[in-house]
């Protein structure tokens, strides 16, 4: 038998039919109250009543000191004589759950939590203490932990964000909150939750079964209060007292509508602005107030007046969205000095449902009040661009045409005219500083160039920086002064069997003149003409024809046929052409085969002539060839470097060889000025002398200007020459000066030893003999220690 603390005397009387069944021998009863019977070796088994004895129950949160007793197991195999042991398996036994394998009696040894785990599963069976045999048969049952009301409702956030429109009607939903409950939602009102508001009224509200939060109060506007802050209460046991409850935040913003029309702080506008102002530049900006934000604050201006709307035009800024006032057409101070006009502004997205609201209508408008300041302007020309005709070979100083400019401004100052001479580079034309009358400094001719453009400039005789410039374009006109030629050069030959009347050639003719009514040409030749004749075919060609029949080359091979050919404008111009016709050879269908060179050999002139002809011209050749060669052979120069291993960048060899030091035979170039002067006893440049210093020298002076002048003048002349060598390259130079103190720079006749040669003086020539001077002195002191 099976019981529980809480079924009592109920499980107890559930269970005294079974014990009091009448058992035969060898039928057993088990936990379940199932009759089982043996008949025959066949096992029959008959289901008892369905008892609900295997739950047991057990109320979480035990405060007591005790193990808590959860219930009893008994078996009818049971007889008191201490020889049954209940066995207990399943989840927790052993830590949780204990069992007195005597009685029966089943304890928890710890405290239980529901939201831990509500249903622990377990297995009893009876055993035979002495032989271990099985009495009763596995039987599985429940231990249910009953809930109490431990545990407070929880919202998922801490802080809920939502959002509502502005002017939202009563009852507009905003965000839903819920809460939950650990505790057993099945037993009791324990998990039944009840939702209400701490913070928030009377704008919120909230529904108390699922926590939705709703509008209280009709017309809340954003541009009055955006944000609230709503506190909502969930509290379980159905919201009785003594029920435990939990609390979250909402922050509620209401949301923009477009609700506000846009107003004007400032109903008039002054704005100033120079009459140079370019088209389309800003003038000013105006400014409209807005309560709504984001896309409902954005606005259009609009010019209302047509005054205004002529010479201005305003557009919306979309980061700042003020009206910014641009210049339409080219203000002029002389003509109108100040400008008003209205400027509406309005939405530019309107919501529908504010619109025919009792506020006033969405849009505003102000006066605008431009003032336009006077500034010095330039001359204007009275058009732009010009365009004038002139006939070509006008005369030098004829008319071509006259500009004219003025100033715009009110004082009306004088202007002055010129022509940007960058424009006229060949001077054809002039033109008058006072009235602007242009004319010819030179002919012109259309058929060198057709158009001339100019630039004319004005100036302020007062202000000369202010200036205009205007394009002038002239047009030159053709005039009939150029006569008709031939349109190319004709290689014309007629036959030797010619026959009379026969086609030669057909011409055609050009003309560089342009008539209005196009070109006619007219050719002739004279009617003399025994062998030619000519036939105008009246579309500007002419053919030409044989007069005669049968030519030959012999008698001559070569006709001159001059051409007439006149145009017919007026004047009229006329030429002649030469058309060159050759006597050739040609088959019997006309096809030319030989011609003058055929004639020249039959002349006199054999194959073996021409060979010889070919032979002496080519012995004059070789002759040639060999006399270049033996020129260049003497001309080639002896390298400064022999040695291939010596080699330096930049070195430029040159055939004088005059100012080294071991130079026997300097070159003086004063020798070539004054060759009175020439010292008969120089040494020759290819052995070294015997005597090294032959005589002294008197030291130089200071002032030695003939050949620093010189030097200089080469140093520069290299310098700037971009053909020339590197400056890092070798040029010698030979010249000395003519009849210079210092006389010969080099060693080699300085004395007759080299102790009677004093060197200090080189110290007093200045920087450039610094190094000179620093070598031989240095010697000398070297030589005394």
């Amino acid at each position: 038998m099976i019981t529980n603390h809480f079924l009592g005397l109920l499980m107890l009387s559930i269970l005294q039919p079974i014990n009091a069944l009448p058992v035969a021998p060898g039928n057993t009863v088990n936990l379940l109250g199932t009759l089982q019977e043996k008949d025959d070796g066949k096992i029959l088994q008959r289901s008892k009543r369905g008892w609900m004895w295997n739950q047991f129950f057990l109320l979480e949160e035990y405060t007591g000191n005790d193990n808590q007793y959860v219930g009893k197991l008994h078996s009818n195999m049971d007889r008191g004589d201490g020889n049954v042991k209940y066995i207990l398996t399943g989840d927790g036994v052993g830590s949780l759950f204990l069992i007195d394998e005597n009685s029966g009696d089943i304890h928890a040894t710890k405290r239980l939590d529901r939201e831990e785990r509500a249903i622990y599963t377990l297995h009893a069976k009876v055993v035979d203490k002495r032989t271990n045999e099985t009495l009763e048969a596995d039987t599985e049952f429940n231990i249910k932990i009953h809930d109490i009301n431990d545990n407070e409702p929880k919202f998922s956030k801490d802080l809920y964000f939502a959002s509502v429109p502005e002017m939202s009607d009563v009852g507009t939903s905003v965000i839903q909150v819920t809460a939950t409950d650990a505790d057993d939602q099945t037993y009791g009102n324990s998990a039944k939750l009840v939702y209400s508001i701490l913070q928030g009224q009377p704008y919120f509200s909230v529904d108390s079964d699922n926590g939705t939060i709703r509008t209280a109060l009709p017309n809340m506007d954003r541009e009055t209060k955006e944000n609230y802050q709503v506190v909502i209460q969930a509290k379980d046991m159905a919201g009785q007292m003594g029920g435990l409850s939990g609390t979250t935040t909402v922050s509620i913003t209401l949301s923009d509508e477009n609700d506000s029309p846009p107003r004007f702080a400032n109903h008039t506008f002054r704005l100033s602005t120079l009459e140079s102002a370019e088209v389309g530049a800003a003038i000013g900006r105006i400014k409209a107030n807005d309560a709504d934000v984001g896309r409902n604050a954005e606005m259009h201006y609009s010019i209302v007046d047509r005054n205004g709307q002529d010479m201005f035009t305003i557009i919306s800024d979309q980061n700042t969205q003020e009206g910014v006032i641009r210049v339409k057409k080219q203000l002029d101070y002389e003509k109108q000095r100040t400008y008003s006009f209205k400027v509406e502004v309005t939405n530019t997205y309107l919501d529908p449902r504010f619109m025919y609201s009792p506020n006033p209508p969405f849009k505003d408008d102000a006066m605008v009040r431009v003032t336009i300041e006077d500034v010095d302007e330039p001359p204007v020309f009275s058009r732009n661009p010009y365009i004038i005709e002139v006939h070509e070979d006008t005369a030098a100083g004829s008319f071509v045409g006259v500009v004219s400019a003025r100033d715009p401004d009110a004082d009306n100052n004088p202007v002055k005219y010129s022509i940007d001479r960058h424009t006229d580079l060949e001077r054809l034309f002039n033109i008058d500083s006072v009235n602007g009358t242009i004319t010819t400094l030179k002919g012109l001719d259309r058929e060198m160039s057709k158009w001339h453009n100019i630039s004319v400039v004005a100036t302020e005789i007062s202000n000369p920086r202010q200036t205009t410039r205007v394009p002038v374009f002239i047009r030159v006109l053709d005039v009939n002064d150029n006569a008709p030629e031939f349109a190319m050069y004709y290689e014309t030959f007629v036959c030797e069997n010619v026959q009379s009347g026969q086609l030669i050639q057909t011409i055609s003719a050009v003309d560089t003149d342009e008539p209005l009514v196009g070109h006619k040409f007219v050719f002739s030749i004279s009617s003399s003409n025994p062998n030619f004749t000519i036939v105008d075919n009246e579309d500007n060609t002419a053919r030409i024809l044989t007069r005669r029949a049968g030519f030959s080359r012999r008698e001559m091979n070569t006709y001159l046929l001059p051409v007439v050919i006149s145009d017919n404008d007026y004047p009229i111009q006329s030429s002649t052409s030469t058309l060159t016709v050759n006597v050739c050879a040609c088959d019997s269908r006309g096809n030319m085969q030989s011609c003058n060179t055929e004639a020249l050999l039959s002349a006199g002139l054999s194959t073996g002539a021409l060979v010889a002809i070919l032979l002496c011209v080519i012995i004059l050749l070789m002759i040639v060839v060999l006399f270049a060669a033996l020129r260049r052979q003497q001309r080639k120069k002896e390298p400064l470097i022999i040695s291939k291993e010596d080699v330096r960048d930049n070195v430029v060899s040159y055939n004088d060889e005059g100012g080294g030091e071991e130079d026997t035979q300097a070159f003086d170039i004063g020798t070539l000025r004054n060759p009175e002067v020439m010292d008969a006893n120089k040494l020759r440049r290819d052995i070294i002398p015997e005597m090294l210093f032959p005589f002294q020298r008197t030291s130089p002076i200071k002032d030695n200007t003939d050949v620093r002048e010189f030097i200089h003048g080469r140093l520069h002349e290299n310098d700037s020459d971009p053909t020339a060598p590197p400056y890092d390259s070798l040029a010698t130079y030979a010249y000395e000066g003519s009849g210079s103190l210092a006389e010969s720079l080099s060693s080699l006749e300085s004395g007759c030893v080299e102790g009677d040669q004093e060197y200090d003086y080189l110290s007093n020539w200045g920087p450039p003999f610094k190094k000179l001077a620093d070598m031989y002195i240095g010697k000398d002191m070297v030589r005394e220690t």
